[in-house]
């Protein structure tokens, strides 16, 4: 037997290093050709890196988490052959994750072209998979459950008390859904880690653990910050380390545009989008912002600069399953209503699908962050360093205003917004929001050039 190393991959741009956020095999596991093995992230770009031979994994070389350099050795195989090559090695192309974090990926061959295929004699890992599923394999010493096919079926309680169980967040939520103790459930990865196939080999088997009545739970989960959650975390702390913040908070009538929005939505051609309260906002702080240049800026901490930018590109914080992104709205200031609609759902739908490029998730100028109708009376959001502003949606709500004669409905929100105080003044601010505010609840004014 021969050993093939896979080395972590240049995933371009330079980057000289990522960050190893998922593994799709464990050691002994046979594998085919372009079957994914792992999944690694640079920036917030996600790529997944296939195999390019076909052989049974022998080594790997990092964990969940770790910082890999480029051309460090990631992962070896067997593979039928010579004398074993601990050099051996191929540049391996890696492929961005077409899915969300979380997916799990077909372990089966690849399909084929449109040519006929000829059957092939059967391969080692065939015939021993062949033998493994015609004869019953000895209880597994680990875990105490009894190994076939790649999952684990508990006999009883797989791990020792006390032992934690390792499972990302989405199995533990399944999990609990479910009402099933992950300490009861044999694990099949890494360390004891189970998967969602450990899951429902567990179901399969008829068992259940669901808790009834009231009883005390003593469980800590120690879950480790990996992946975007951490690229989160570092940069929020960034933000929130470096910029003195200052948050103003206004409130907005938007009866009149909630009036225009509906019309304009349903007298809409059928190649339009339809229209949410962004695109509106999006046109109103291009307007603020020619007013203002300053605003449109970008804080350069090591050289001490602020970079004043003259196209508009604004950052729609969007939540996608595994975390916050912020895809970016590029040139807004070239951008009518419609297309300012038509760009928020076509990088909506990129975020919430992983196929979000790099460049598309780079390059604001300032950022809109909205909870929708959980966004609540007041918020304090966070800048996107390194912006200078963030402007923050509400959640809108009918209330009684006094007209000075009586009390009327009227739809109001409250824009929470952030600045800078390095480089944006309070004064300043107050004043883009009004101007801001004068536009939304007059917004044929957003139309008039």
């Amino acid at each position: 037997m021969a050993e093939h190393t896979i080395k972590m991959p240049d995933v371009g741009e330079g980057v000289a290093e990522a960050e190893l956020v998922e593994w799709h095999v464990k050691i002994g596991d046979p594998v085919r050709e372009d079957m994914v093995l792992a999944a690694v992230m640079t920036d917030k770009a996600t790529v997944e890196i296939p195999s390019p031979v076909e052989g049974e994994i022998s080594w790997l070389g990092a964990e969940i988490g770790d910082v890999v350099a480029v051309g460090a050795p990631l992962i070896r195989i067997k593979i039928a052959g010579g004398a074993v090559d601990e050099e051996s090695s191929e540049t391996v192309t890696p492929t961005p994750a077409g899915t969300s974090h979380g997916s799990r990926p077909s372990s089966g061959p690849p399909q084929g072209g449109g040519g006929p295929v000829t059957a092939a004699p059967p391969s080692a890992i065939e015939k021993a998979s062949q033998e493994s599923a015609q004869s019953p394999a000895p209880p597994s010493p680990l875990r105490g459950g009894i190994k076939g096919g790649g999952n684990a079926i508990s006999t009883g309680a797989p791990r020792a008390e006390g032992e934690k169980p390792l499972a990302s967040p989405a199995v533990r939520l399944r999990a609990r859904d479910a009402g099933i103790d992950l300490r009861q459930v044999a694990g099949s990865g890494p360390a004891g880690r189970i998967s969602h196939e450990d899951l429902d080999a567990f179901l399969s088997a008829g068992r259940s653990t669901t808790v009834r009545g009231l009883a005390r739970n003593t469980e800590i989960t120690e879950i480790k910050v990996v992946g975007l959650r951490r690229k989160i975390a570092e940069k929020m702390a960034l933000a929130k380390r470096s910029i003195p913040h200052i948050t103003y908070v206004e409130e907005i009538d938007v009866t009149a545009l909630e009036e225009l929005r509906a019309a304009m939505n349903a007298s809409k051609k059928p190649d339009q989008p339809k229209l949410t309260i962004l695109p509106f906002l999006m046109r109103a702080m291009a307007r603020a912002i020619a007013e203002q240049p300053d605003i449109n800026a970008i804080f350069d901490d090591e050289a001490g600069i602020i970079r004043q930018h003259g196209g508009i590109h604004i950052g729609i914080a969007a939540q996608t399953p595994t975390g916050l992104v912020v895809p970016v709205a590029r040139h807004v200031e070239a951008r009518d209503i419609w297309d300012c609609g038509a760009e928020v759902g076509r990088l909506a739908e990129a975020a919430k699908s992983g196929t979000a490029s790099r460049d598309e998730l780079s390059g604001s100028t300032i950022t809109i962050t909205s909870l929708g109708a959980m966004g609540g009376i007041v918020t304090t959001p966070v800048i996107n360093h390194p912006e200078v502003a963030i402007v923050g949606v509400n959640k809108m709500m009918v209330r009684p205003v006094w007209d000075g004669s009586q009390f009327i409905p009227k739809k109001m929100m409250n824009l929470s917004s952030s600045f800078d105080h390095r480089v944006i003044d309070g004064w300043d601010a107050a004043r883009f929001i009004q101007r801001v505010k004068a536009l939304l609840e007059t917004p044929a004014l957003i139309f008039v050039d």
